[in-house]
């Protein structure tokens, strides 16, 4: 028997698991662009140039998968959960709104300068557009986490007759959680952005690639990624904290806490029972769970049976350890490349073949942590969609389940084909990039001319350059 609520929850995940895929590439890859732009326009060296027009075309590609699944992702909230927008759309509307109006038209208006205007403007209003690009989708993720960290963490609001009312607009955006989410979330934009261009850089040079540009990219991903992956620990331990405050029944789910416990240990590896209230083939480190939530060996962690409500176990515990898993094997294979990178260009040691293989294979890892993080973070607000105020038995439509299940199998069709596509370009403008030819003298600025005029020969390339870099 087909069940409305069920079929409703699947289908809003399934789409935001595919449209988170692409905003935590392009919050990132943006500003990885200005500093691209940044260094041409400081040192004139085509190559960064020739870094920046490669990674534009994949920003844009990405950007535009982002925006159409973002658009019928907020159809949703009409379709499958008119109860949300009716009790806490005073809140959640604003929000959005501003979104748009900050945010999604700051991008639209300069993303065309910044994709097309690259030969027609002047290099420092070209540059300005970027910077400005960059600062919209930051300026979008920080408005969509806000309005998702309240429906974690909700203040600053009254209940009317069952209706959500605005108080105050400093609480309700600044809740608890959203310092700790927002950070959380551009670091592993960041983490993406920089293992996808890792791996693709290394693609290209496994593929005979042996142009400059690769090299580059390749050294600023592998960079950016050594240093963010320890501060992503040291965030995530923070908002941990904070989660264990404000949600501590996620917390125990996270932790497979089945009762509370002083000195609770690490599970590294257990198979929760639900029916038991246990956990089945433990590996554990003791009192370490303990010491990493409350800093003491013997603090205590309240268990899911002292929670009237509490959310399933299963899908948080297993998504949790994934994230871990992901965020350390990123760490390992950041710092070892980056070491071994260092090697090739102090001592003329090749990159191991094999590590260029690895980068190629973690190319998508940030959406394996990503998603992983997601699902803990949504699954674990269970059975409430606004925590406290809102179930999501009482937001979901009434609609017959039928419509909903036609709907659910025709997205994941067109986002099957979606994303097959969108992997399948990137390949072969990867492969299409080997063939170009390295930088030619007319590619640089030459001295003695004018900005905007260095501008327009380092960026005038030939037709099948444009179309396969």
């Amino acid at each position: 028997m087909l069940d409305t609520e069920l079929l409703s929850r699947i289908q809003f995940a399934v789409n935001i698991s595919f449209h988170i895929l692409f905003p935590t590439i392009t919050i990132a890859m943006c500003w990885f662009l200005v500093f691209f732009k940044l260094r041409f326009d400081q040192t004139g060296d085509a190559v960064w140039m020739r870094a920046y027009r490669f990674w534009v075309k994949i920003f844009a590609l990405t950007f535009a998968l982002g925006v159409v699944s973002g658009v019928t992702m907020s159809f949703q909230f009409g379709t499958n959960w008119p109860g949300f927008m009716e009790k806490v759309g005073n809140i959640a509307g604003p929000l959005l709104g501003y979104e748009v109006l900050t945010a999604f038209f700051l991008e639209a208006t300069f993303l065309g300068v910044m994709l097309f205007g690259i030969k027609r403007v002047p290099a420092k209003v070209h540059t300005l557009a970027t910077i400005i690009v960059a600062l919209g989708t930051t300026l979008s993720a920080f408005w969509i986490l806000s309005l998702n960290s309240w429906m974690h963490t909700p203040t600053g609001f009254e209940m009317r007759d069952g209706v959500a009312f605005p108080l105050d607009w400093w609480a309700i955006i600044f809740n608890p959680s959203f310092p700790y989410r927002f950070t959380h979330v551009l670091l592993a934009s960041g983490l993406t952005a920089s293992f996808l261009m890792a791996g693709i850089s290394a693609l290209r040079i496994l593929n005979g690639d042996d142009k400059r540009a690769p090299k580059l990219t390749l050294k600023v991903s592998l960079t950016a990624a050594m240093m963010l992956a320890p501060l992503q620990i040291f965030v995530g331990d923070l908002h941990g904290l904070n989660t264990l405050q404000h949600q501590p029944a996620k917390i125990a789910a996270m932790e497979g806490v089945w009762h509370t416990e002083q000195g609770a240990p690490l599970l590294l590896f257990a198979l929760p029972n639900t029916a038991t209230q246990s956990n089945d083939f433990e590996i554990a480190i003791p009192k370490l769970a303990s010491l990493i939530l409350t800093h003491q060996l013997d603090g205590e962690i309240k268990g899911l049976t002292d929670f009237e409500h509490h959310p399933p176990v299963t899908p948080i515990f297993f998504s949790f350890r994934i994230m871990v898993a992901t965020g350390m094997l990123m760490i390992i294979v950041a710092w070892l490349a980056r070491y071994k990178l260092y090697k090739q260009e102090r001592h003329q040691q090749p990159m191991p073949t094999w590590l260029l293989k690895v980068l190629v294979m973690m190319s998508f890892s940030g959406w394996v942590a990503t998603l992983a993080g997601w699902y803990v973070t949504e699954i674990g607000r269970q059975p409430y969609l606004v925590s406290g105020v809102l179930t999501v038995k009482e937001a979901v439509t009434d609609i017959a389940a039928t419509n909903v299940g036609i709907s659910l199998l025709l997205y994941i069709v067109v986002y099957a084909v979606l994303l097959i596509a969108y992997l399948s370009t990137l390949l072969v403008m990867a492969m299409r990039a080997v063939e170009i030819e390295e930088i030619n003298e007319q590619e640089h600025q030459p001295r003695g001319q004018s900005k905007y005029a260095k501008h327009r020969l380092a960026t005038d390339v030939t037709t099948e350059e444009q179309a396969n870099v």
